[in-house]
């Protein structure tokens, strides 16, 4: 009898200390569920692979952004933001799921810092996919909003790349406001890169004295459409392609609009943790 209870007093003990140490790490983020910018250091949403993770990125003393990275990359490397423009404060602010099912970021003040526009829709749940992509489901897992729709300044393996979508780098290392480089499809159907700061606006790439057909690209394919695959090889509509230099599966890859204006693809070097130009 003593031994039934010891072995019924272990498996308590167990799940406990199991559901524990789980319930800071999930992936999702249940209607009516929030998580709070105190908590960044475990209160996190994580894909199933564990390859992405989800929270409140903080730096400095009290700026904090709503944001998706790398789990396993040295430094925590940013590929997604809610509302870069506008860091929320590292006291009382939080995230939301509310039960009108808008997602919503709350400032320690609590102004409406960032929200998705899914108001009254059937959400249910908040989910970090493999992919690096931040779903709102219904019920039955239909997708009802995605990150993926909204990129800042990279783009991730399957994240498909259309003409209401750009790339705008940040604005200076350690500064991830939005800077003035732009990777987007242009009026004719091109894949450009544009800088448009303070004072001037111009194209910049591919060369702008050339015609669309010297650069070896077409204007007549209107789908404006372009996708990074797991292999590393882009295409696009306008026929614009490259590939990674480490091309084939099982490579974690993402392609940022640097803030130095230029477009490079990184592959993620699983033992270091850093990142490589490929």
């Amino acid at each position: 009898m003593g031994n039934l209870f010891s072995s019924i007093l272990l498996i308590l003990l167990i799940s406990f200390f199991f559901s524990f140490t789980t319930s800071k790490t999930q992936n999702f983020l249940q209607r009516g569920s929030s998580l709070s910018v105190e908590d960044d250091s475990d209160d996190y949403i994580t894909s199933p692979d564990k390859s992405f993770t989800c929270g409140f990125y903080g730096m400095g003393e009290n700026a904090y952004w709503f944001s998706i990275w790398f789990t396993n990359s040295k430094e925590r490397t940013v590929v997604w933001m809610a509302n870069r423009n506008r860091p929320v404060n590292g006291r009382g602010s939080r995230i939301s799921l509310q039960r009108d099912g808008t997602m919503m970021l709350r400032d320690a003040d609590g102004s409406t810092v960032w929200e998705t526009n899914t108001t009254s829709t059937d959400v249910d749940r908040a989910e970090l996919l493999d992919t690096g992509n931040l779903v709102l489901k219904d019920p039955r897992g239909k997708i009802l909003w995605q990150s993926f729709d909204f990129p800042t300044d990279t783009l991730l393996p399957n994240q498909i790349f259309t003409t209401s979508t750009k790339l705008i780098s940040i604005l200076r290392r350690g500064d991830f406001s939005s800077g003035y480089f732009n990777f987007l499809f242009d009026n004719d159907n091109v894949l450009r890169m544009m800088y448009d700061g303070p004072e001037i606006s111009s194209l910049y790439w591919p060369n702008p004295d050339w015609d669309v057909f010297q650069n070896g690209r077409t204007n007549y394919n209107s789908s404006r459409i372009a996708v990074l695959d797991e292999m590393g090889r882009f295409l696009s509509s306008d026929q614009m392609s490259f590939k990674a230099s480490d091309m084939g599966f099982g490579v974690k890859r993402r392609l940022t609009m640097d803030y130095d204006g230029n477009l490079r693809l990184y592959s993620l070097n699983h033992s270091t943790g850093l990142w490589n130009i490929s």
